[in-house]
């Protein structure tokens, strides 16, 4: 097995491990290992590799990753302050809403929906009131 090809499984190696860690570490050293893939490739010879990778993973790590990670963060925090802005509005019922669930409106979007009260039953077609979003699921009571 060739440097280049060691380099290359890796590399791969590492980038499929980031699915388990969410860091973006392992992703970072995966790419600096894809690097030393590429110019092992090129160049030839192990010592060209291990440079590139000790120049391009540092690179990833302390430049790349901060600003992904901001950029992650900013998205997970739009969405939260999204869900927050539903709550308190009003909505419409278009597939009946029990304890199994159901689907509203809210605003030109359909949600999966639950009664506040596993026990209350909300026909189609009836005004509620989103009082908790949970998930991908509207908590809502009738609203008249």
């Amino acid at each position: 097995m060739t440097p280049a090809v060691i380099w290359l499984i890796v590399g791969l190696a590492l980038i499929a491990a980031e699915v388990l860690s969410g860091e973006f570490v392992l992703l970072m050293l995966g790419g600096g290992a894809l690097a030393a893939a590429g110019v092992t490739f090129l160049v030839g010879g192990p010592v060209a590799g291990v440079i590139a990778f000790v120049v391009v993973a540092p690179l990833l790590v302390f430049a790349v990753r901060p600003a992904l990670r901001r950029r992650l963060e900013h998205e997970i925090e739009d969405s939260r302050l999204h869900h927050r802005a539903l709550e308190g509005r009003e909505a419409v019922v278009v597939s009946r809403v029990d304890g199994a669930g159901g689907r509203v409106k809210i605003g030109g979007e359909v949600w999966s929906a639950r009664p506040v009260h596993e026990d209350d039953v909300i026909d189609e077609g009836r005004s509620v009131l989103v009082v908790e979003i949970t998930g991908a699921t509207a908590v809502v009571v009738a609203h008249d």
